[in-house]
């Protein structure tokens, strides 16, 4: 009985030692994937965004994506050094590449995207694609036409959009005084019908020329304004909101944050586009995050305002980390 006794005991004895072995080296190992994290930047999870910040930062609810960044990608299958392993290229369809894109998206934490095209799909198929990797399409960029804007709407209220609108403003566009007037003439009829439809108001986007095409507002109060300022002001804020996009208007040489502290209650949603090196020969589009735009104060200036903030490069860009980049950073920035 004894030697069972002493037997036991040092059986008991290495299993402790083994035990306690194997708890240092998976100490020095990490948790699984650590080393594969370590030796790349690996794409953010929807978990890690939740908890990346603990002051006021934008929530992932509120991020959204245009397209239009995956363009060149969904359309023609171009893949630049950094893509995805195991992208599909040119040589799949581009039903294909859609979904590719959507699954990426959904795994770095988007929730919302906005598109600019069903890419060769029915409406209802690019619905239940997007439902799939649940991602909601509360934006959308679409023809402003007035004679299929029934058709426009009826697509908008089946892809559940908060908002209707386009890359621009609708006709007969800004040329001269009298068109801009015109064209808020035109949203307003445009917004009120969206309204109406339940899929709420309709927005105009701008570029640059919106800020630098100005004219004096001889049936306002006579002083020199943008184009912009004049679509504003001629607009029933019932049925019509603005999407600026922070890049051209920073390019136009405006003062984003100053923009949304004046005219914050009639912007609704931001293009959140950086830019780098402006006026200068080698001005271009960057990661959100690296460029001149002061987004810590831009977010400040649209609490409470800004409803959606939509992240977007044009091409030519490397969409797929640009896309995790900037999401990161926007979902993470403290203001």
């Amino acid at each position: 009985m004894k030697s069972d006794t002493r037997m036991r005991a040092t059986w008991v004895t290495m299993l402790l030692a083994v035990a306690a072995s194997l708890t240092m080296l998976l100490g020095m190992l990490g948790p699984p994937g650590a080393g594969a994290q370590d030796k790349g930047k690996a794409a953010p999870k929807k978990s890690d965004q939740a908890n990346c910040a603990t002051g006021r930062t934008v929530p992932a609810s509120k991020i959204s994506i245009q397209l239009w960044t995956f363009n060149r990608y969904v359309e023609g299958g171009e893949l630049l050094p950094g893509a995805p392993a195991g992208a599909p290229g040119a040589a799949a369809t581009r039903a294909e590449r859609l979904e590719f894109v959507f699954a990426y998206l959904s795994e770095i934490g988007y929730r919302n995207i906005e598109p600019y095209s069903f890419h060769g799909l029915t409406v209802e198929e690019f619905d239940a694609l997007a439902e799939k990797y649940g991602l909601k399409v509360p934006s959308r960029h679409m023809s402003t036409n007035e004679a299929t804007w029934d058709a426009n709407l009826a697509d908008a209220k089946l892809l559940g959009q908060r908002w209707t609108g386009s890359g621009g403003f609708a006709a007969p566009g800004i040329g001269s005084y009298e068109n801009v007037l015109a064209t808020a003439e035109t949203l307003n009829r445009l917004g009120e019908r969206s309204k109406k439809n339940g899929t709420g108001k309709i927005f105009g986007h701008n570029h640059f020329a919106e800020f630098t095409t100005k004219y004096v507002d001889t049936e306002g109060d006579g002083t020199l304004k943008s184009a912009w300022q004049i679509l504003v002001e001629n607009t029933d804020p019932r049925w019509v909101t603005f999407q600026l996009d922070v890049g051209w208007a920073t390019i136009a040489g405006e003062d984003a944050v100053a923009l949304v502290e004046q005219f914050g209650d009639r912007i609704e949603l931001l293009h959140v586009k950086d830019v780098a090196d402006v006026g200068l020969p080698t001005q271009h589009q960057t990661t959100v995050g690296q460029g001149e735009v002061d987004w810590a104060a831009l977010f400040a200036a649209a609490q409470g305002k800004v409803r959606q903030y939509v992240v977007e490069q044009d091409p030519p860009v490397e969409p797929f980390s640009f896309a995790a980049q900037s999401f990161e950073y926007v979902d993470c920035l403290q203001f």
